[in-house]
């Protein structure tokens, strides 16, 4: 399997286990959307990379459109509820701008740093919810009026 293949299918596979954990915990952006991001951004991270031998400014401009540009498809999940003091999709967003990231280090070659990365986002997504309900219930914020 020749590097840009495995790039991708590698990519799919890791934005595809957290699109996996997103749609069995119910959230708005799941599994196609999150595979579509790492896809669509180890394939931009390798034509930046294939178009000639880049000097290092103009591969971290191709990193840094990937970055901006997935920033607009994760505005896009974040509502702010006008009646409520309170922002919904932040995590959703974060998540897609991180499957991004995995993308774009799979793309690159960086399989190591995109498992890795794959791994610690599982456990922080899946597993900092009974935290997050044991510190909201111990030590509750106090929303300004």
């Amino acid at each position: 399997m020749n590097s840009e293949l495995l790039g991708i299918v590698v990519a799919t596979a890791l934005g595809g286990l957290i699109g996996l954990e997103r749609q069995i915990h119910g959230h708005w952006a799941g599994l196609r959307t999150h595979i579509g991001v790492a896809l669509g951004s180890a394939v931009f991270a390798l034509v930046g990379a294939g178009i000639a031998p880049l000097p290092m400014s103009d591969s971290l401009r191709v990193v840094q459109g990937i970055a901006a540009g997935i920033g607009f498809l994760g505005a896009g999940t974040i509502l702010k509820l006008s009646d409520q003091k309170q922002v919904k999709g932040l995590t959703t967003a974060s998540s897609i701008w991180l499957t991004s990231a995995i993308g774009t280090a799979a793309g690159l070659g960086l399989y190591l740093l995109a498992l890795a990365t794959t791994v610690i986002s599982l456990v922080v997504l899946g597993g900092m919810q009974p935290l997050e309900r044991y510190l909201e219930k111990h030590f509750p914020t106090q929303v300004p009026h």
